[in-house]
């Protein structure tokens, strides 16, 4: 079983909603944004992080950091920030989509390497997929949203990778699986009014 990730609180989830909110309003006004250190001690952990970013339902930017590199909270701020307007397969957030766009943070438990591929379990688990330099992957959201069974979340992950879709058979394909705490604004404002 992959690490679970640690559990934040309703008010450390929406303290994170907020920075990459701020953080991408203040990069659309070009302005520095540079927050006081959090008073949540977890907050400054050294985690994995992705900041998703949906339009009306349809992604409009995702980027993350596989591994904690920094603490979590400044990792919201970059990928927050590099999903709005650095993700190459969209053009940067204009000022006029800020109030449309619903923010998603998925944080990543550590990555555990598996030998076998029924370890993964679908919903459960997100992918990556490395092979000689090509490296793939995809969130525990993805393969529900689409409503992938395993093999087709394999196959998914390569594709990502730049490798074949059948590449997760290859003896020499290394598979890591993680667990993803995630989060919305949409969630968020759900919470508030139920």
């Amino acid at each position: 079983m992959a690490t679970r990730v640690l559990s934040l609180s309703e008010e450390e989830k929406r303290y994170l909603l907020e920075l990459a909110r701020r953080a991408i309003s203040a990069a659309l006004q070009e302005h520095h944004f540079r927050p006081p250190e959090p008073s949540f001690p977890k907050l400054k952990e050294h985690l994995g992080v992705f900041v998703t970013l949906h339009e009306e339902g349809q992604l409009r930017g995702c980027i993350g950091l596989v591994e904690g590199i920094k603490p979590l909270y400044q990792a919201v701020i970059e990928m927050a920030v590099a999903a709005a307007f650095q993700d190459p397969r969209f053009s940067p957030l204009r000022a006029s989509e800020l109030n449309k766009i619903d923010i998603e943070i998925s944080v990543l438990s550590p990555l555990k390497k598996i030998q076998r591929p029924e370890e993964i379990e679908v919903g459960t688990h997100g992918i990556l997929i490395k092979k000689g330099y090509n490296r793939g992957l995809l969130l525990p959201q993805v393969a529900t949203e689409w409503g992938w069974d395993r093999e087709v979340f394999l196959s998914q992950t390569c594709l990502k990778a730049g490798l074949p879709g059948n590449c997760w058979q290859d003896p020499d394909t290394e598979i890591f699986i993680f667990h993803a705490e995630i989060f919305s604004e949409q969630q968020s404002a759900s919470q508030k009014e139920s």
